[in-house]
């Protein structure tokens, strides 16, 4: 379990700083736009329960499941085969996925954000402009920005910077980090909480896998 740990404290923290920290003031700028354009309502009101939505519907499971089944399934067969580029891999999506939902969770822990199924219970008024400001008065599960969505383009980008020559391989990663993105912004998230998700995980990735990339450079050499 070391290389989970793996400059951990500094990843998070390089997470936040400088082009990083920008990324987080943007996600919280485009959502303060969305939200007062009225974006959010209309774009869930418009998408959800149509053909859409049906299609994108399994990306709630599926971006819970993968990003715990993924570097599992990368450890064992890493372990197997006493593959140590590939057990590098593996803990870079675990580590990415850790800070992911890490991060989101605490920004939740303090928004509070009313979801969007939410308007079931509320004659379908328009909720997307209720936060919970404050501490734990939402939880965190429900709130801003979307875990699905941070977790999934934090563990994809992560990827995407481990092989940079791997072209196929990082058309695919983008692909599923944008329709488990699409898929939550149709059901259990609004349109701004995604947007947000994919700002704040593609930074979260892109850090842990630069610090696993110069990892797997001395690897090479061990």
């Amino acid at each position: 379990m070391k290389p989970f740990f793996y400059n951990i404290q500094r990843n998070i923290v390089i997470s936040f700083l400088g082009r990083n920290f920008l990324a987080h003031l943007l996600a919280i700028i485009l959502t303060i736009i969305i939200v007062f354009s009225g974006f959010d309502w209309e774009y869930f009101t418009a998408i959800h329960g149509s053909e859409v939505s049906l299609f994108l519907s399994p990306a709630i499971i599926i971006g819970a499941l993968l990003p715990v089944l993924l570097p599992l399934v990368l450890l064992l067969r890493a372990k197997h085969n006493n593959n140590k580029e590939l057990l590098n891999t593996a803990y870079a999506l675990a580590q990415s996925a850790f800070i992911g939902l890490a991060v989101s969770s605490t920004y939740k822990a303090f928004t509070g954000r009313i979801p969007p199924m939410h308007h079931l219970v509320v004659a379908a008024q328009d909720v997307s402009h209720e936060f919970q400001f404050g501490f734990m008065r939402g939880g965190v599960f429900w709130g801003w920005p979307s875990s699905h969505t941070t977790v999934a383009f934090a563990t994809m980008a992560a990827l995407f910077v481990l092989y940079p020559e791997k072209k196929l391989l990082r058309v695919l990663v983008i692909c599923y980090a944008f329709y488990v993105g699409f898929g939550v912004s149709v059901g259990i998230h609004w349109f701004s909480e995604f947007i947000a998700g994919a700002l704040i995980g593609t930074v979260i990735g892109v850090s842990v896998g630069r610090s696993f990339q110069q990892r797997k450079k001395t690897l090479r050499f061990s």
